[in-house]
Parts: structure tokens; C-alpha cells; sequence
């Protein structure tokens, strides 16, 4: 049996297999499309939605991993698509190379984090997808097809953020930039400055992160920027300071203290309060895949949407006064973002200056009322809802979000004809 990594969605495949080349994809492509039954790659499992679960055919990627070129004059760095991030930022670091940006954890593969829309925050390009700039794949149809700004520049526009529903990534190439060193600072703020400064905070940091702790009034500022300083000069997290912080405190702490509140409802107000007032001031530097990213090891479930960047703040105190008047115990912070607008059709960012605004529960928590809660305030901002994370949209309401909605179903016809690469969420939120 098949699991995601938060334990929402699961499947019994008929077949599994490793492939460890194009080759082997193309076969089993070939294989599934004569049978007419449907193969999904299945990446690590941190989509929240089913966007990967397996129907017939399960393609495990492990086989597929590691960086296979890399070209300093165009500055771009070619890997196995089954590579999980943290292998290619580990990589790119020993080769003097990074990627722009990049969300806030490294597990996933480069397939399932560009084709379900992975993202981090601000800089000149927030989403991983938009950092694609060539790509290769089998497509549903049983070739392999290759993408860049020369041959089928068109497919390549869709494709880097392709939800699976295209083809089965093999290899993608990403535009890189040299090694640099990222500071990050780190403070507590009240919700009124926090929210008022909110455009003075995006204006003048490269990178802005907000967590804001519900049933107070605090919020944790996160502000990476960018240092015009050597990489000798950096000046990382001491060894202890890392284990208290972020080891014990944000995931063995935390991860008890949500376990017990799910249990005891009213305790979380208190415990939020004291958590937050625990909340120290720190400043570090380190190279950019170290200040980006954590690991987590609290499993939990998460709403995300991406309002028009002038609703932001509108909508996150649309989305406290829901929260309070409900009743409901929240003890996660609700994540604040941004992304400036890209061109990718399907991104969250398309077309527009964005606000991420994310919502989760412990995953020992029901999670249904809370997300039925604030989705029809976010649809309300035209929200889009982040591909890989839970929501209740459908073709039917996506396809007028996105104004090039029917370019990508145009190459997925052409693509994948037969459906090889659909299952149950495509169907709902492609259309069948």
C-alpha cells in the first residue's frame, strides 16, 4: 500500500516498479497505455492532496536521483527528476552554485515539488517552477519529448508546473546563480505592527516569512536578505543553539504540545499564548538552502491559497475574526508569504503579485471544519488553492482563476490523449 507523508491519502497499486532511466519510464509509459490502465510516479508523498496516488501503476523515483550536468556559461545545472532537494542543494553548494529560492522544507523530489507548485517567499522568483528552464519527460501519449526555450517552448510553459497530468518527468534543468550567503532575522512583533508595517517589511527585505500564533496577538517575522559579504564571513547558528531552537523546541516540543492539546481543546489558547511569549530575537547567516529550509518532523495537515498580494492583509484579518468567532483551538501558526507574479499558466503566482496565507492542524486533529471555515473567505479574495495541499476546488471554479487554464488542457490533450496519467484528484480538478 501506497501512504502520503501526513496520512491523508492512500492507495493499493496493482504493479509497482523502480525505473532507473528514461528508457524504463518509456516502457512502462508504453505498457500502461496498452492495457489502458494509468501509472502515476508517486515522488515522497508531501502532497496533501492525492495528486500522486497511484490507480494501476505505481513508478517509484529512487532510482532516478543525482545531478547529471552542470553548464557555467548559461548557468543552469541539469538533475535526475526523482532528486530530492536537499540532494541538489547539498550538491549545488559543493559545485559554488544556488538556486534563487525555495520553500521551507527539502524532502521532496524535483519532480513533485515543481509539478505540484513548491514555493518559497519573495525574491525575483518565489516558485521553484518558475526556475525551470528545460525539462525532459515521457509523455502520456509514449515519447520522449524535450523542453527548453528552443524546442517546444510551448510544452516547457506548461510542463514546469504540470501536475503530473502531462507526462513523467525524467530530468529538469534549473537556472542557478553563484553561491552567496543569506542572512536571516528573526523576531517576535504584535499583530498591529506586524500587519501595519506588512508592506514596509516586503519592501525593504528580500525575503519576508510571517507566523502568526491564533488567539494572540503575536507574530514571529522571519527577514532573509541577501549579504554582498564572502562566504567565510558567514556566521550560521552555533551547533546548540540549532538542537534548542529547532530541533527540540520547534519539532520535539512543539510536536508533543500539539499531540496533547488535540486532546485537552482548551489548553491551546494558554499554551499559544506562552509559546509565543517565548519567542527570542536571533540573527544568522549561512548559505541560502541552510537559512531556507528546516526539517520538520511534526506530521500535520495544511490549507494554503494564494490571494492577489493587495488582499493579503484583508484577508488574514478576515480569516482571525472567523477563528474567533468559531470557537474552534488553532494551535499551529497561520503562515504568511509572498511571490512576485510569474508566467508559468498554472502557479499560483501567474500573472499576478501574490500572498501565500497557509493553515494547518496536527495531523491527530480533524481538520475539516477549520479549512471549510476560512476556504470560502480566501475564494472570496480569488484565491487559488496551492495544488499539493488540501482544498475543495474543482475544474468547474479553477479553469476562470487561471487565465491560461485551457492552453494547458490544449497540451494535455495532445500529451496524454488516453488519460495514462490521470486518477481521481486530475479528474477533479482538470476535468476528465
Amino acid at each position: 500500500m501506497w501512504r502520503n507523508w501526513s496520512g491523508t491519502e492512500s492507495a493499493h497499486p496493482v504493479r509497482v516498479a523502480e525505473p532507473r532511466g528514461t528508457d524504463d519510464v518509456l516502457a512502462l509509459v508504453r505498457r500502461a497505455r496498452e492495457e489502458r490502465t494509468t501509472l502515476k510516479m508517486v515522488g515522497t508523498g508531501h502532497s496533501f492532496t492525492g495528486i500522486a496516488a497511484p490507480e494501476h501503476t505505481m513508478l517509484s523515483p529512487g532510482a532516478m536521483s543525482g545531478v547529471l550536468g552542470v553548464d557555467r556559461e548559461a548557468m543552469t545545472v541539469t538533475a535526475l527528476a526523482g532528486t530530492p532537494l536537499h540532494v541538489l542543494n547539498a550538491t549545488l553548494e559543493g559545485l559554488g552554485l544556488s538556486l534563487h529560492n525555495m520553500g521551507d522544507i527539502a524532502e521532496q523530489t524535483l519532480a513533485g515539488a515543481v509539478s505540484t507548485g513548491t514555493h518559497g517567499t519573495g525574491g525575483v522568483a518565489a516558485g521553484l517552477a518558475a526556475q525551470v528552464v528545460g525539462l525532459e519527460m515521457v509523455t502520456g501519449a509514449g515519447e520522449v519529448l524535450r523542453a527548453d526555450a528552443e524546442q517546444h517552448p510551448d510544452v516547457l510553459a506548461v510542463a514546469r508546473l504540470g501536475l503530473g497530468a502531462l507526462g513523467v518527468l525524467t530530468t529538469l534543468t534549473f537556472a542557478v546563480e553563484p553561491l552567496f550567503v543569506l542572512e536571516a532575522h528573526e523576531r517576535p512583533l504584535g499583530w498591529d505592527e506586524a500587519l501595519e508595517s506588512f508592506d514596509d517589511l516586503v519592501a525593504a527585505h528580500h525575503h519576508v516569512d510571517l507566523y502568526w500564533f491564533p488567539h494572540t496577538d503575536r507574530v514571529q517575522a522571519k527577514c532573509n536578505d541577501r549579504l554582498d559579504a564572502p562566504l567565510a564571513e558567514a556566521r550560521p547558528l552555533p551547533r546548540w543553539r540549532h538542537r534548542l531552537d529547532d530541533d527540540l523546541l520547534q519539532n520535539t516540543v512543539f510536536g508533543a504540545l500539539t499531540a496533547a492539546t488535540a486532546r485537552v481543546p482548551a489548553a491551546v489558547p494558554p499554551l499559544n499564548r506562552l509559546s509565543s511569549a517565548l519567542l527570542s530575537e536571533r540573527t544568522y547567516s549561512d548559505v541560502p538552502h541552510r537559512v531556507f529550509t528546516a526539517r520538520r518532523s511534526v506530521v500535520f495537515r495544511e490549507m494554503e491559497y494564494a490571494v492577489p498580494r493587495e488582499a493579503g492583509v484583508a484577508a488574514l484579518r478576515e480569516a482571525r475574526a472567523a477563528i474567533e468567532a468559531s470557537g474552534l483551538r488553532i494551535s499551529f501558526p497561520v503562515e504568511v508569504r509572498v511571490a512576485p507574479a510569474d508566467d508559468v499558466p498554472l502557479s499560483t503566482a501567474a500573472g499576478r503579485d501574490t500572498t501565500y496565507l497557509a493553515f494547518h492542524t496536527h495531523r491527530s486533529v480533524p481538520h475539516e471544519e477549520y479549512f471549510a471555515l476560512l476556504e470560502p473567505i480566501l475564494r472570496a479574495h480569488d484565491g487559488r488553492p496551492h495544488w499539493g495541499k488540501l482544498h475543495t476546488r474543482t475544474a468547474a471554479d479553477l479553469a476562470p482563476a487561471y487565465p491560461r487554464f485551457e492552453e494547458f488542457l490544449a497540451v494535455r490533450e495532445r500529451l496524454d490523449p488516453d488519460r495514462v496519467l490521470t486518477n481521481a484528484y486530475l479528474r477533479r480538478v482538470l476535468g476528465d
